[in-house]
């Protein structure tokens, strides 16, 4: 007899910055998911927030043009029940419905920024008592938060560099301190990045203080909370970790940017950026880079899936923690699935490995309940 198929629900697109990243990225995933498998059923949330079915072609995802083709869906489908009131937008209540309806299985939430991959949408489906893809709420909004992860690598032992906070309303009245601050304690030149965005959106280099108050506004348009990073010398490389309980990390990988950093140019746009796996450095540097990837993914709680962006400075070969991402890009060119690729593990054997993880998560989490 034949195995049932699990039944899929991608998410993509959100509200966040990064909206058409998670469009490719989605794109991506259901061009390779294991359709032998599984069940595979597609909801847009468009820039407004709208939750809409979708079951066209996959290009028009990354285009854009899948909104459109949706709404056409709606409005034929008002036709057909021949009811004023059928041309209803679905939202993101229908996702608690789906749990009684046997409609989906289990989640995977392509979703990267804020209102996706910073434990709202986490919540919403754990309140549905769903299954998702990825890591828990509290994991989530913490990877999400460049200051929060930073306390908790701190309290981990891991290497990372220095950093002032900066709120946005300060801008305006205490720049010449902040200034200050920068040049005694950071020096020039310096990061500055918005706390709660992914892809580098916001983010500049700032050469001299002169040019400091501009980079601020400018990440102070994606949060009110700015982190100010002192500048690394160093090879940007990052490495992949997947598991729950027992998580292991990949090879690790090194960005070659084409432009002065890894900026959302560089990454999405130019198409110029290099990638090299693996990483050509010392086995022993490689180790400690996996090490740090594994204790950076346990000490903020992850499970299923992040990628831990490192720098290693080029004249003591000192390794630095940068950033934690819990919903990685899975684009073309996403490091991601490449870095696994490269550990023995193709695209579509990592989604099914993912969706397994979290189904996974998801019992254990209820056994845990239920003896309570």
């Amino acid at each position: 007899m034949e195995n049932k198929k699990l039944k899929v629900t991608v998410l993509f697109g959100g509200q966040s910055s990064e909206h058409e990243v998670s469009r490719v990225s989605a794109r991506c995933v259901l061009e390779n998911i294991d359709r032998k498998r599984f069940e595979v059923q597609t909801i847009g949330i468009t820039k407004k927030g709208e939750w809409l079915r979708y079951d066209g072609d996959l290009e028009l995802i990354a285009s854009g043009e899948w909104e459109e083709y949706a709404r056409k869906q709606l409005q034929q489908k008002a036709a057909s029940d021949n009811k004023d009131n059928a041309l209803k937008t679905p939202t993101c209540k229908d996702l608690i419905a789906f749990k009684d309806s046997g409609e989906v299985d289990v989640v995977f939430p392509v979703l990267h920024g804020p209102n996706g991959e910073d434990g709202s949408v986490q919540g919403l489906l754990q309140l549905a008592e769903v299954p998702y893809v990825g890591c828990g709420i509290l994991a989530s909004a913490a990877g999400m938060d460049k200051e929060f992860s930073k306390l908790v690598f701190q309290n981990a032992g891991i290497p990372q560099a220095k950093y002032i906070k900066v709120i946005r309303d300060e801008i305006n009245e205490t720049m010449t301190s902040i200034i200050d601050n920068v040049t005694e304690e950071l020096g020039w030149p310096c990061f500055v990045k918005p706390a709660n965005a992914g892809s580098s959106v916001g983010v500049s280099k700032v050469k001299k203080p002169e040019d400091l108050e501009a980079a601020l506004k400018k990440a102070a348009e994606y949060d009110t909370k700015i982190l100010i990073q002192e500048f690394i010398d160093g090879r940007e490389l990052e490495c992949a970790v997947l598991g729950n309980d027992e998580p292991a990390a990949s090879i690790v990988g090194e960005i070659l940017p084409c432009n002065e950093f890894y900026d959302y140019n560089a990454k999405y746009i130019d198409g110029k950026s290099e990638i090299i796996i693996p990483a050509n450095i010392e086995p022993r540097l490689m180790d400690q880079i996996r090490d740090y990837a594994v204790r950076a993914f346990r000490a903020l709680g992850c499970s299923g899936l992040s990628r831990v962006d490192f720098f290693l400075e080029r004249n003591t070969n000192r390794i630095i923690l940068n950033e934690i991402n819990t919903m990685p890009g899975f684009t073309d060119i996403s490091m991601y699935s490449k870095l696994w690729e490269a550990s023995g593990i193709p695209y579509t054997q990592l989604i099914t490995k993912l969706i397994e993880l979290a189904i996974e998560r998801f019992e254990n989490t209820n056994r845990s309940y239920e003896r309570n």
